[in-house]
């Protein structure tokens, strides 16, 4: 699939927070619903404006994912389950890499496509955490970019 890459707005925010309901509930089984619905306002009303948010625009039109920078850290990447697979993970890393100086992720250890997604694309584990950011018992393993 091919896709373009622009700039995300607050408009698509509610197109955004539903790709990224869809795609934890494909990748975080590990997640309970009450935590699901705990995390949707705070990545609603604070998390999207803390980072460089960038859309990954099928050639149709429709947002199919998504990816947010913070001082060279991916903090997010959420890509629709119909289009996972389909390369449009892989073309927001870069961009993150190549034009947002992108050289580290963490990602929940219990979410192996995560890490191999990761790893696939240049990244190593570099250590790990046994709390998640919001300090709940799902463990991340620290991710950098080889030879970054």
């Amino acid at each position: 699939m091919t896709i373009s890459l622009r700039q995300a707005t607050p408009k698509d925010y509610p197109t955004l927070i539903s790709i990224w309901e869809a795609s934890v509930r494909a990748t975080h089984d590990f997640l309970p619903e009450h935590e699901i619905a705990a995390l949707k306002p705070l990545i609603l009303e604070q998390y999207f404006d803390a980072v460089s948010l960038i859309c990954g625009v099928s050639e149709g039109g429709d947002i199919v994912g998504f990816c947010g920078v913070h001082d060279g850290n991916i903090e997010m990447l959420f890509v629709s389950p119909n289009s996972m697979g389909q390369g449009t993970g892989k073309t927001l890393t870069q961009y993150a890499i190549e034009h947002q100086q992108a050289t580290t992720v963490d990602v929940n250890e219990q979410n192996p496509s995560a890490l191999g997604f990761y790893q696939h694309v240049g990244f190593e584990i570099t250590g790990r955490s046994e709390l998640d950011g919001q300090g709940n018992p799902y463990p991340l393993l620290h991710l950098q970019l080889k030879n970054a």
